[in-house]
């Protein structure tokens, strides 16, 4: 569906940047902008920037970067017409009607047909399960304790015990076996062509933090293989992107969330009134998911099996979590298995005891570390003691790591002095950063740009930070005198803007399409000097001006001198090239107002 530009930018002026981003990343102000943790990246220091004047956002860690329309894009993983209509209602702007063609609808997001799909089937399933048919699957889940009321809450249906009923289903909808295919409900065979994924399984709908269907689990009902089941990679479902139960535990307004391992603890959990229970998706907890987490809470309470597979569950996420800054805890659920085992057995508020009582991550990390060593053995406690503080050595601040000595040493019954010795002969001998960590790193630094187009885009940065600028620039440069296309692009529309008096950052980047141009512009717009005091500015401003126009004239000289042209032709380019030269000497001695 296609928005004239004048209705783009009346939604986009009528969402301030600013109280958008508020609601999904703490900011403190700082200056003229405002600053938090990246929500795109790993980090422990603010680096992700809002400017209300520019109307933008950009973290100088990732280079993430873009307007209120791009944000919306990235975080919630929507296609513009999704962003526009979201911050659309948010405002309470009336999107004009605009014609379904049939041009339109070939064009229509392929994303949004596939959603589709996954509802149409949700719904049957959600039948299937109701329906003289779904018998044996409402007894199981009966079975299991859980009642009518959460059942629909979730959305839990059955899929048949034959393998084409679903496909018959959405043929008789109209479903293209293109689409179908798409959706990740289906196999194919030579045999047996397009038939069912899932059948004789208890269904339950995958939907994402906006509560629209992305994909599906299944479940067997007897001692089938796999007991699991699940939708495989689409364009609309990313297992290492989404959790289970988030579109209602985001609401439930506590201030940590539990996380475990499948969907019937979450199920179980939030029936008893833990409506802030999550589980990742038949997968190990990833960064994505531990990032995904950061944007809802800032304290995670692992609730993992208490068997030696969730034993190394827990251990593998403490770390990712710690990563993207999530207080981590981990609930002992002993001598019960599961959540579900648990609350069945001990009831509602037996479970939030536990919860109460669940233990610092590290503590837990350091208890499971001893169970390596023997503590009657003098050399083996030794080396465990070496182990603790090379672990508490990984923390970069001095107080936390005060802390730790002080917990570990309580804890394990180890002199503070020794242990706190032994931590600062770690320190000293210099702690690895782990290989994986150095990588990631390395992978979140923009990429470095020649000199050239860095003085560019600190000129384009003073442009929009001090207008008054503007006369004295264009004086020197115009915009096709810049390097890059993009940033002549850029130069162009800024000029206008100045001319005009009506100066519109956000609004420049809404004019490129991609979101990577988009993250461009925002770098272009959020480009640093590390320099101090106003005069020190005006110099900088003076030589980059200087060094841009002395390139211009050498590319002129180079194009002149590789061109054929008349003797009238090259004494006018000759003549422009003494006239520029005249004025960088004026430049020299012009009063630089900031």
């Amino acid at each position: 569906m296609y928005y004239s530009d004048d209705v783009v930018e009346e939604v986009r002026s009528r969402n301030d940047i600013v109280d958008v981003i508020s609601g999904y990343v703490k900011l403190q102000r700082k200056g003229s902008s405002y600053f938090g943790l990246c929500p795109f990246h790993n980090e422990k220091s603010p680096s992700f920037s809002v400017s209300p004047s520019k109307q933008m956002y950009y973290c100088f860690g990732c280079g993430a970067g873009g307007n209120v329309f791009t944000f919306l894009m990235e975080y919630e993983n929507y296609t513009f017409p999704e962003a526009l209509k979201t911050l659309a209602d948010r405002a309470g702007v009336a999107l004009p009607e605009t014609d379904d063609s049939a041009e339109a609808r070939r064009q229509r997001d392929r994303k949004s047909e596939v959603l589709k799909v996954n509802k149409l089937a949700a719904r049957f399933y959600y039948y299937q399960l109701r329906a003289p048919q779904g018998a044996k699957a409402m007894e199981y889940l009966k079975g299991r304790q859980l009642s009518d009321e959460t059942m629909q809450k979730f959305g839990l249906g059955y899929a048949s015990q034959y393998s084409d009923v679903l496909y018959k289903y959405l043929k008789q909808q109209k479903v293209s076996e293109e689409l179908m295919r798409e959706s990740g409900l289906f196999n194919y065979s030579e045999r047996q062509g397009m038939y069912d994924k899932f059948w004789n399984r208890v269904i339950f709908p995958i939907m994402d933090a906006n509560g629209r269907v992305i994909g599906f689990g299944g479940r067997v009902m007897g001692d089938g293989k796999p007991k699991y089941l699940n939708s495989p990679e689409t364009i609309v479902f990313d297992k290492s992107r989404n959790l289970y139960g988030l579109h209602v535990a985001r609401s439930a307004r506590k201030k940590y969330m539990l996380v475990c391992e499948g969907y019937m603890d979450v199920i179980s959990m939030h029936q008893a009134g833990f409506t802030n229970a999550v589980a990742s998706l038949g997968t190990a907890l990833t960064s994505q998911h531990a990032l995904l987490l950061k944007r809802y809470t800032d304290e995670v309470i692992l609730t993992y099996d208490s068997d030696e597979a969730g034993v190394r569950a827990a251990l593998r996420a403490i770390p990712l979590l710690r990563e993207a800054g999530v207080a981590t805890k981990v609930l002992h659920m002993d001598p019960y298995k599961d959540p579900d085992e648990f609350i069945k057995a001990r009831g509602q508020e037996a479970f939030q005891e536990r919860i109460d009582q669940a233990e610092n991550s590290f503590l837990f990390e350091i208890s499971i570390l001893q169970k390596s060593y023997d503590m009657k053995d003098p050399t083996s406690k030794t080396r465990f003691h070496q182990a603790a503080a090379a672990k508490i050595a990984e923390f970069e601040q001095e107080l936390e790591r005060e802390n730790y000595i002080e917990a570990v040493a309580d804890r394990f019954q180890i002199s503070f002095e020794g242990l706190r010795r032994m931590v600062m002969n770690q320190l000293m001998q210099g702690v690895s950063v782990p290989k994986a960590v150095t990588a990631a790193r390395r992978e979140q630094r923009p990429e470095k740009e020649d000199g050239l187009r860095r003085s560019e885009r600190l000129l384009l940065t003073w442009l929009v930070e001090y207008p008054k600028l503007f006369p004295l620039v264009e004086a020197f440069l115009r915009p096709e005198d810049f390097s890059d296309e993009m940033y002549c692009q850029v130069a162009s529309m800024l000029y206008e803007q100045l001319r005009s008096g009506e100066l519109n950052p956000g609004k420049i980047a809404g004019a490129f399409s991609e979101q990577e141009e988009q993250r461009k512009v925002a770098q272009i717009f959020n480009t640093e000097l590390a320099v101090t005091g106003k005069a020190e500015q005006a110099k900088a401003v003076r030589e980059t001006i200087g060094k841009l126009v002395n390139r211009v004239m050498e590319r002129k000289a180079k194009e002149m001198t590789a061109a054929e042209l008349t003797t009238q032709e090259r004494l006018a380019a000759q003549m422009e090239m003494v006239e520029a030269k005249k004025r960088l000497e004026k430049l020299k001695t012009v009063h630089i107002s900031l």
